[in-house]
Protein backbone atom coordinates (compact mmCIF):
# COMPACT_ATOMS: atom_id res chain seq x y z
CA UNK A 1 0.00 0.00 0.00
CA UNK A 2 0.86 3.49 -0.67
CA UNK A 3 2.42 5.44 1.86
CA UNK A 4 0.38 9.07 2.50
CA UNK A 5 1.02 11.85 4.09
CA UNK A 6 -0.30 13.51 6.35
CA UNK A 7 -2.08 16.75 5.34
CA UNK A 8 -0.35 20.24 6.53
CA UNK A 9 -2.58 22.54 8.74
CA UNK A 10 -2.19 25.02 6.14
CA UNK A 11 -4.73 22.47 4.16
CA UNK A 12 -6.77 21.17 6.65
CA UNK A 13 -7.53 25.19 6.54
CA UNK A 14 -8.04 25.24 2.60
CA UNK A 15 -10.63 22.23 2.99
CA UNK A 16 -12.22 24.12 5.87
CA UNK A 17 -12.90 27.06 3.92
CA UNK A 18 -13.72 25.16 0.87
CA UNK A 19 -16.49 23.59 3.20
CA UNK A 20 -17.51 26.68 5.03
CA UNK A 21 -17.96 28.55 1.12
CA UNK A 22 -20.01 25.40 -0.32
CA UNK A 23 -22.17 25.37 2.86
CA UNK A 24 -22.70 29.15 2.50
CA UNK A 25 -23.86 28.74 -1.41
CA UNK A 26 -27.39 28.97 -2.28
CA UNK A 27 -27.83 31.18 1.44
CA UNK A 28 -29.39 33.85 0.15
CA UNK A 29 -32.19 31.90 -1.86
CA UNK A 30 -34.95 32.34 0.45
CA UNK A 31 -38.86 31.20 -0.05
CA UNK A 32 -40.91 34.01 -1.20
CA UNK A 33 -43.43 35.67 0.61
CA UNK A 34 -46.94 35.21 0.18
CA UNK A 35 -48.70 37.22 -2.71
CA UNK A 36 -52.05 38.35 -1.37
CA UNK A 37 -52.91 40.59 -4.42
CA UNK A 38 -54.17 39.48 -8.15
CA UNK A 39 -51.91 38.08 -10.67
CA UNK A 40 -52.23 37.94 -14.14
CA UNK A 41 -50.08 36.03 -16.66
CA UNK A 42 -50.78 37.44 -19.77
CA UNK A 43 -50.55 36.13 -23.76
CA UNK A 44 -48.75 32.60 -23.14
CA UNK A 45 -49.54 29.22 -24.48
CA UNK A 46 -51.45 28.01 -21.49
CA UNK A 47 -51.14 23.71 -21.44
CA UNK A 48 -53.80 23.30 -18.96
CA UNK A 49 -52.86 19.74 -17.84
CA UNK A 50 -55.68 17.88 -18.94
CA UNK A 51 -55.11 18.14 -22.53
CA UNK A 52 -56.12 21.08 -23.52
CA UNK A 53 -54.54 24.15 -24.92
CA UNK A 54 -54.91 27.81 -24.88
CA UNK A 55 -53.07 29.76 -27.29
CA UNK A 56 -52.41 33.56 -26.46
CA UNK A 57 -54.82 32.90 -23.50
CA UNK A 58 -54.31 34.35 -19.51
CA UNK A 59 -54.08 33.08 -15.81
CA UNK A 60 -56.01 35.20 -13.02
CA UNK A 61 -54.70 34.26 -9.70
CA UNK A 62 -55.90 36.10 -6.69
CA UNK A 63 -54.93 34.85 -3.25
CA UNK A 64 -52.55 31.95 -4.58
CA UNK A 65 -55.73 30.28 -6.19
CA UNK A 66 -56.36 30.01 -9.83
CA UNK A 67 -59.71 32.23 -10.57
CA UNK A 68 -59.72 32.24 -14.15
CA UNK A 69 -58.15 30.51 -17.33
CA UNK A 70 -58.61 31.76 -21.18
CA UNK A 71 -58.68 34.17 -23.54
CA UNK A 72 -59.36 38.21 -23.78
CA UNK A 73 -59.36 38.42 -19.85
CA UNK A 74 -59.11 42.24 -18.95
CA UNK A 75 -57.06 42.68 -16.12
CA UNK A 76 -57.75 44.39 -12.28
CA UNK A 77 -56.49 47.92 -11.92
CA UNK A 78 -53.27 47.44 -9.82
CA UNK A 79 -53.18 43.89 -10.36
CA UNK A 80 -49.51 42.11 -10.77
CA UNK A 81 -49.14 41.59 -14.63
CA UNK A 82 -46.71 39.09 -16.05
CA UNK A 83 -46.15 39.50 -19.81
CA UNK A 84 -45.67 35.33 -21.34
CA UNK A 85 -45.62 36.79 -24.48
CA UNK A 86 -43.74 33.94 -26.74
CA UNK A 87 -43.79 31.22 -23.85
CA UNK A 88 -45.66 28.31 -22.97
CA UNK A 89 -47.73 28.38 -19.42
CA UNK A 90 -47.47 24.60 -17.66
CA UNK A 91 -48.74 23.14 -14.61
CA UNK A 92 -46.08 22.85 -11.92
CA UNK A 93 -44.63 19.33 -12.75
CA UNK A 94 -44.34 16.38 -9.72
CA UNK A 95 -42.14 13.87 -9.17
CA UNK A 96 -43.52 10.94 -8.00
CA UNK A 97 -41.45 9.61 -6.01
CA UNK A 98 -37.75 11.44 -4.65
CA UNK A 99 -35.67 11.60 -1.88
CA UNK A 100 -35.31 14.88 -2.31
CA UNK A 101 -34.53 16.78 1.05
CA UNK A 102 -34.06 12.75 2.62
CA UNK A 103 -30.68 12.59 0.78
CA UNK A 104 -27.70 15.63 -0.26
CA UNK A 105 -24.95 13.59 -1.05
CA UNK A 106 -25.31 9.60 -1.61
CA UNK A 107 -21.87 8.40 -1.26
CA UNK A 108 -22.04 10.71 2.60
CA UNK A 109 -23.58 9.17 4.92
CA UNK A 110 -23.77 12.03 7.55
CA UNK A 111 -26.27 13.70 4.80
CA UNK A 112 -28.45 10.71 4.18
CA UNK A 113 -31.39 10.27 6.10
CA UNK A 114 -33.43 7.95 4.02
CA UNK A 115 -33.83 4.77 5.70
CA UNK A 116 -34.12 2.82 9.37
CA UNK A 117 -33.15 0.21 11.13
CA UNK A 118 -34.98 -3.16 10.63
CA UNK A 119 -37.49 -4.51 8.27
CA UNK A 120 -41.04 -3.81 8.97
CA UNK A 121 -41.09 -0.20 9.41
CA UNK A 122 -44.83 1.27 8.82
CA UNK A 123 -44.69 3.78 11.76
CA UNK A 124 -41.71 5.54 10.25
CA UNK A 125 -42.82 9.43 8.62
CA UNK A 126 -40.42 10.47 6.03
CA UNK A 127 -41.82 14.05 6.18
CA UNK A 128 -40.10 15.05 9.76
CA UNK A 129 -36.93 14.26 8.28
CA UNK A 130 -37.07 16.50 5.05
CA UNK A 131 -34.71 19.39 4.47
CA UNK A 132 -35.74 22.36 3.32
CA UNK A 133 -32.39 23.77 3.34
CA UNK A 134 -31.34 20.76 0.05
CA UNK A 135 -29.03 22.44 -2.16
CA UNK A 136 -30.83 19.79 -4.51
CA UNK A 137 -34.53 21.50 -4.61
CA UNK A 138 -32.98 24.62 -6.55
CA UNK A 139 -31.71 22.48 -9.35
CA UNK A 140 -35.03 20.76 -9.38
CA UNK A 141 -37.38 24.19 -9.45
CA UNK A 142 -35.17 25.45 -12.44
CA UNK A 143 -36.62 22.81 -14.33
CA UNK A 144 -40.43 23.36 -13.61
CA UNK A 145 -40.66 20.35 -10.50
CA UNK A 146 -42.60 22.21 -8.01
CA UNK A 147 -43.68 19.31 -5.70
CA UNK A 148 -42.47 16.10 -4.73
CA UNK A 149 -43.35 12.72 -3.00
CA UNK A 150 -40.79 12.35 -0.57
CA UNK A 151 -40.01 8.73 0.23
CA UNK A 152 -38.09 6.63 2.72
CA UNK A 153 -35.90 3.77 1.87
CA UNK A 154 -34.76 0.59 3.30
CA UNK A 155 -36.27 -2.86 4.77
CA UNK A 156 -39.41 -4.38 3.18
CA UNK A 157 -42.27 -2.10 4.40
CA UNK A 158 -40.19 1.36 4.22
CA UNK A 159 -42.77 3.63 5.67
CA UNK A 160 -44.98 6.55 5.11
CA UNK A 161 -44.18 9.25 2.20
CA UNK A 162 -45.66 12.86 2.24
CA UNK A 163 -45.67 15.11 -1.19
CA UNK A 164 -43.70 18.26 -0.35
CA UNK A 165 -43.82 21.89 -1.93
CA UNK A 166 -40.29 22.76 -3.25
CA UNK A 167 -40.73 26.51 -1.43
CA UNK A 168 -40.33 26.19 2.51
CA UNK A 169 -38.99 27.21 5.32
CA UNK A 170 -38.99 24.37 7.27
CA UNK A 171 -40.66 20.83 6.86
CA UNK A 172 -44.14 21.95 8.16
CA UNK A 173 -44.30 24.64 5.67
CA UNK A 174 -43.68 22.40 2.92
CA UNK A 175 -46.24 19.60 4.03
CA UNK A 176 -48.35 19.68 0.99
CA UNK A 177 -50.36 16.11 1.97
CA UNK A 178 -48.80 14.16 4.81
CA UNK A 179 -48.27 10.66 5.53
CA UNK A 180 -50.54 10.02 1.92
CA UNK A 181 -48.98 6.16 1.61
CA UNK A 182 -46.96 3.39 2.72
CA UNK A 183 -44.19 1.42 0.74
CA UNK A 184 -43.50 -2.06 0.44
CA UNK A 185 -40.16 -3.13 -1.73
CA UNK A 186 -41.04 -6.18 -2.99
CA UNK A 187 -38.34 -8.83 -3.35
CA UNK A 188 -37.69 -9.85 -6.05
CA UNK A 189 -39.23 -13.06 -8.15
CA UNK A 190 -36.62 -12.84 -10.77
CA UNK A 191 -33.55 -14.49 -10.20
CA UNK A 192 -30.68 -12.51 -11.80
CA UNK A 193 -27.24 -13.78 -12.47
CA UNK A 194 -24.31 -12.15 -11.12
CA UNK A 195 -21.31 -11.81 -12.89
CA UNK A 196 -19.30 -13.09 -10.25
CA UNK A 197 -21.44 -16.50 -10.49
CA UNK A 198 -24.32 -17.62 -8.65
CA UNK A 199 -27.49 -15.60 -8.22
CA UNK A 200 -28.53 -12.10 -6.32
CA UNK A 201 -24.69 -11.12 -5.10
CA UNK A 202 -20.96 -11.68 -5.14
CA UNK A 203 -20.21 -15.44 -4.82
CA UNK A 204 -20.11 -16.27 -1.00
CA UNK A 205 -22.06 -12.93 -0.17
CA UNK A 206 -25.49 -13.84 -0.83
CA UNK A 207 -27.77 -16.53 1.15
CA UNK A 208 -27.71 -20.36 -0.27
CA UNK A 209 -30.69 -21.58 -1.69
CA UNK A 210 -33.48 -20.53 -4.10
CA UNK A 211 -33.81 -17.01 -4.46
CA UNK A 212 -37.18 -17.13 -5.70
CA UNK A 213 -38.10 -19.14 -3.02
CA UNK A 214 -36.60 -17.01 -0.16
CA UNK A 215 -38.46 -13.68 -1.84
CA UNK A 216 -41.72 -15.30 -2.08
CA UNK A 217 -41.62 -16.83 1.90
CA UNK A 218 -40.67 -13.14 2.51
CA UNK A 219 -43.86 -11.73 0.73
CA UNK A 220 -46.12 -14.46 2.72
CA UNK A 221 -44.91 -13.23 6.24
CA UNK A 222 -45.92 -9.63 4.41
CA UNK A 223 -48.82 -10.90 4.47
CA UNK A 224 -49.34 -12.52 8.06
CA UNK A 225 -48.01 -9.25 8.94
CA UNK A 226 -51.10 -7.12 6.87
CA UNK A 227 -53.58 -10.14 8.76
CA UNK A 228 -52.35 -9.37 11.87
CA UNK A 229 -52.78 -6.00 11.21
CA UNK A 230 -56.41 -6.34 9.91
CA UNK A 231 -57.34 -8.24 13.28
CA UNK A 232 -55.74 -5.47 15.31
CA UNK A 233 -57.88 -2.75 13.91
CA UNK A 234 -61.02 -4.55 14.24
CA UNK A 235 -60.84 -4.97 18.22
CA UNK A 236 -62.50 -2.38 20.25
CA UNK A 237 -61.30 0.94 21.31
CA UNK A 238 -59.14 0.70 24.53
CA UNK A 239 -56.84 -1.57 23.86
CA UNK A 240 -52.90 -1.36 24.46
CA UNK A 241 -51.77 0.79 21.43
CA UNK A 242 -49.22 -0.98 19.34
CA UNK A 243 -47.33 2.33 16.44
CA UNK A 244 -46.89 -0.66 14.00
CA UNK A 245 -50.23 -1.94 14.08
CA UNK A 246 -51.75 1.35 14.28
CA UNK A 247 -49.71 2.92 11.18
CA UNK A 248 -51.34 0.32 9.08
CA UNK A 249 -54.77 1.60 9.93
CA UNK A 250 -55.12 4.27 7.46
CA UNK A 251 -53.77 1.24 4.62
CA UNK A 252 -56.84 -1.10 5.93
CA UNK A 253 -59.40 1.78 5.77
CA UNK A 254 -58.05 3.04 1.97
CA UNK A 255 -57.11 6.61 3.38
CA UNK A 256 -53.93 5.93 2.22
CA UNK A 257 -52.27 4.47 -0.54
CA UNK A 258 -49.88 1.49 -0.53
CA UNK A 259 -46.94 2.06 -3.17
CA UNK A 260 -45.82 -1.58 -4.25
CA UNK A 261 -41.57 -1.35 -6.00
CA UNK A 262 -41.73 -4.39 -8.13
CA UNK A 263 -40.85 -4.36 -12.17
CA UNK A 264 -41.49 -8.09 -13.33
CA UNK A 265 -45.01 -9.93 -14.31
CA UNK A 266 -45.08 -11.87 -11.32
CA UNK A 267 -44.28 -9.32 -8.82
CA UNK A 268 -47.53 -7.28 -10.21
CA UNK A 269 -49.66 -10.22 -10.13
CA UNK A 270 -48.53 -10.97 -6.22
CA UNK A 271 -49.53 -7.39 -5.94
CA UNK A 272 -53.24 -7.48 -7.46
CA UNK A 273 -53.37 -10.30 -4.49
CA UNK A 274 -53.58 -7.50 -1.77
CA UNK A 275 -55.98 -5.72 -3.50
CA UNK A 276 -57.87 -8.93 -3.70
CA UNK A 277 -57.34 -10.07 -0.08
CA UNK A 278 -56.97 -6.85 1.72
CA UNK A 279 -59.11 -4.29 -0.20
CA UNK A 280 -55.99 -2.41 -0.47
CA UNK A 281 -55.22 1.22 -2.61
CA UNK A 282 -52.33 -0.29 -4.65
CA UNK A 283 -49.76 1.65 -6.68
CA UNK A 284 -47.32 0.17 -8.69
CA UNK A 285 -44.04 1.58 -8.51
CA UNK A 286 -41.46 0.86 -11.05
CA UNK A 287 -43.48 -1.57 -13.58
CA UNK A 288 -41.16 -2.37 -16.33
CA UNK A 289 -43.25 -5.11 -17.11
CA UNK A 290 -46.48 -3.31 -16.65
CA UNK A 291 -47.05 -3.42 -20.13
CA UNK A 292 -47.64 -6.96 -20.41
CA UNK A 293 -50.55 -7.04 -17.94
CA UNK A 294 -52.42 -3.56 -18.46
CA UNK A 295 -55.49 -4.99 -19.03
CA UNK A 296 -55.45 -6.72 -15.60
CA UNK A 297 -54.14 -3.09 -13.76
CA UNK A 298 -57.27 -0.93 -15.74
CA UNK A 299 -59.58 -3.87 -14.69
CA UNK A 300 -58.34 -3.45 -10.73
CA UNK A 301 -58.11 0.33 -11.00
CA UNK A 302 -54.08 -0.05 -10.18
CA UNK A 303 -52.16 3.07 -11.03
CA UNK A 304 -48.37 2.93 -12.50
CA UNK A 305 -45.48 4.98 -11.46
CA UNK A 306 -43.16 4.23 -14.08
CA UNK A 307 -39.88 4.97 -12.08
CA UNK A 308 -37.30 4.97 -14.63
CA UNK A 309 -37.56 4.96 -18.46
CA UNK A 310 -33.84 5.41 -19.36
CA UNK A 311 -32.70 2.00 -18.57
CA UNK A 312 -32.17 -1.01 -20.49
CA UNK A 313 -35.42 -3.56 -20.64
CA UNK A 314 -35.66 -5.94 -18.15
CA UNK A 315 -35.34 -9.10 -20.57
CA UNK A 316 -32.97 -10.15 -22.49
CA UNK A 317 -35.40 -10.96 -25.44
CA UNK A 318 -37.73 -7.16 -24.80
CA UNK A 319 -37.20 -4.44 -27.80
CA UNK A 320 -34.27 -2.39 -26.69
CA UNK A 321 -36.43 0.48 -26.68
CA UNK A 322 -39.57 -1.13 -24.66
CA UNK A 323 -39.36 1.38 -21.67
CA UNK A 324 -39.89 4.26 -23.94
CA UNK A 325 -42.99 2.38 -25.51
CA UNK A 326 -44.32 1.55 -22.62
CA UNK A 327 -46.24 5.37 -21.64
CA UNK A 328 -47.82 4.92 -24.89
CA UNK A 329 -49.19 0.88 -24.34
CA UNK A 330 -50.34 1.99 -20.70
CA UNK A 331 -52.10 5.21 -22.15
CA UNK A 332 -53.74 2.86 -25.11
CA UNK A 333 -55.31 0.14 -22.69
CA UNK A 334 -56.38 3.12 -20.80
CA UNK A 335 -54.19 2.36 -17.27
CA UNK A 336 -53.68 5.31 -15.17
CA UNK A 337 -49.57 5.92 -14.73
CA UNK A 338 -47.05 8.80 -13.98
CA UNK A 339 -43.57 9.56 -15.79
CA UNK A 340 -40.85 9.46 -12.70
CA UNK A 341 -36.98 10.26 -13.00
CA UNK A 342 -35.36 7.58 -10.17
CA UNK A 343 -32.11 7.88 -11.57
CA UNK A 344 -30.17 9.12 -8.84
CA UNK A 345 -27.39 10.58 -10.29
CA UNK A 346 -30.19 13.41 -12.40
CA UNK A 347 -32.02 13.89 -8.51
CA UNK A 348 -35.42 14.27 -10.59
CA UNK A 349 -34.23 17.27 -12.68
CA UNK A 350 -34.72 15.16 -16.18
CA UNK A 351 -38.24 14.53 -15.18
CA UNK A 352 -39.89 16.82 -17.78
CA UNK A 353 -37.12 15.20 -20.55
CA UNK A 354 -38.28 11.62 -19.85
CA UNK A 355 -41.93 13.13 -20.61
CA UNK A 356 -40.66 14.36 -23.69
CA UNK A 357 -38.91 10.67 -24.39
CA UNK A 358 -42.72 9.15 -24.09
CA UNK A 359 -43.46 11.69 -26.47
CA UNK A 360 -41.01 10.65 -29.33
CA UNK A 361 -42.26 7.37 -29.01
CA UNK A 362 -45.73 7.42 -29.33
CA UNK A 363 -47.56 9.23 -26.35
CA UNK A 364 -49.61 12.31 -27.00
CA UNK A 365 -47.75 15.25 -26.30
CA UNK A 366 -50.09 16.72 -23.95
CA UNK A 367 -50.89 12.80 -22.49
CA UNK A 368 -46.90 13.04 -21.51
CA UNK A 369 -47.46 16.38 -19.65
CA UNK A 370 -50.13 14.28 -17.69
CA UNK A 371 -47.95 11.88 -17.18
CA UNK A 372 -46.16 14.46 -14.76
CA UNK A 373 -48.34 16.76 -13.81
CA UNK A 374 -52.39 15.91 -13.27
CA UNK A 375 -51.83 12.22 -13.41
CA UNK A 376 -49.21 12.40 -11.04
CA UNK A 377 -51.92 14.94 -8.94
CA UNK A 378 -54.33 11.81 -9.14
CA UNK A 379 -52.29 9.14 -8.42
CA UNK A 380 -50.99 11.24 -5.65
CA UNK A 381 -54.20 12.20 -3.98
CA UNK A 382 -53.76 15.66 -4.67
CA UNK A 383 -55.67 16.27 -7.83
CA UNK A 384 -58.18 18.54 -6.22
CA UNK A 385 -55.68 20.74 -5.36
CA UNK A 386 -53.16 21.00 -8.23
CA UNK A 387 -52.16 19.18 -11.49
CA UNK A 388 -53.58 21.30 -13.98
CA UNK A 389 -54.08 24.88 -14.48
CA UNK A 390 -57.75 25.30 -13.92
CA UNK A 391 -59.93 27.50 -11.36
CA UNK A 392 -60.18 26.55 -7.57
CA UNK A 393 -56.29 24.88 -7.91
CA UNK A 394 -53.33 26.11 -6.00
CA UNK A 395 -51.22 28.48 -8.33
CA UNK A 396 -48.62 25.94 -9.07
CA UNK A 397 -47.12 27.79 -12.74
CA UNK A 398 -44.34 27.72 -15.14
CA UNK A 399 -43.20 30.01 -17.40
CA UNK A 400 -40.96 28.24 -20.25
CA UNK A 401 -39.12 29.78 -23.21
CA UNK A 402 -39.55 26.75 -24.54
CA UNK A 403 -41.20 23.41 -25.18
CA UNK A 404 -40.88 22.06 -21.38
CA UNK A 405 -40.58 18.36 -22.42
CA UNK A 406 -37.72 19.44 -25.01
CA UNK A 407 -34.36 19.70 -23.27
CA UNK A 408 -33.05 21.60 -25.90
CA UNK A 409 -35.66 24.43 -26.24
CA UNK A 410 -36.90 24.49 -22.57
CA UNK A 411 -35.48 27.50 -20.48
CA UNK A 412 -37.96 28.09 -16.92
CA UNK A 413 -38.34 31.99 -16.64
CA UNK A 414 -40.59 31.90 -14.11
CA UNK A 415 -42.11 29.39 -11.35
CA UNK A 416 -45.15 30.00 -8.91
CA UNK A 417 -46.03 27.90 -5.98
CA UNK A 418 -49.52 28.91 -5.08
CA UNK A 419 -48.81 32.31 -6.12
CA UNK A 420 -45.51 33.13 -4.53
CA UNK A 421 -42.82 34.05 -7.53
CA UNK A 422 -39.97 31.82 -6.68
CA UNK A 423 -36.01 32.94 -7.11
CA UNK A 424 -35.03 30.56 -9.88
CA UNK A 425 -31.28 30.62 -8.30
CA UNK A 426 -29.09 27.88 -7.96
CA UNK A 427 -25.96 26.17 -7.74
CA UNK A 428 -25.36 24.92 -11.28
CA UNK A 429 -26.78 28.29 -11.96
CA UNK A 430 -23.96 30.56 -9.98
CA UNK A 431 -20.89 27.84 -10.68
CA UNK A 432 -22.32 29.08 -14.35
CA UNK A 433 -21.81 32.28 -13.71
CA UNK A 434 -18.44 32.11 -11.38
CA UNK A 435 -16.85 30.63 -14.62
CA UNK A 436 -18.09 32.41 -16.92
CA UNK A 437 -16.98 35.77 -15.04
CA UNK A 438 -13.68 33.88 -14.55
CA UNK A 439 -12.80 33.42 -18.20
CA UNK A 440 -13.99 36.68 -19.21
CA UNK A 441 -16.96 35.00 -21.28
CA UNK A 442 -19.98 37.32 -19.96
Amino acid sequence: MRNRSIPSAAAWLTLALAGALTARAQDDVYPAKPYAGTLYIRNATIHVGNGDVIENGTIEVKAGKIVRVGRDLPAAAGAKVVDAAGQHAYPGLILSVSNIGLVEIPTVRATSDVREIGDMNPSIRSIVAYNTDSKVTNTVRSNGILLANIVPDGGTISGSSSVVQLDAWNWEDAAYRMDGGIHFRMPSLFARPSRFGGFGGMRGGAPEGDPVKRALEEIEGVKAYFREAKAYAAQPAGQEPNLKMEALRGLLERRQKFYIHCDVVKEILVALDFVKEFGLDVVIVGGSESWQVADLLKRHNVPVILDQMHALPTLGDDDVDQPYKTPAMLHKAGVLFAINDGDGQHRGKNLPFNAGTAAAYGLPREQALSAITLNAARILGIADRTGSLEPGKDANIVLSRGDILDMRTSVVTHAFIQGRQLDLTDKHKQLNERYMRKYGLQ
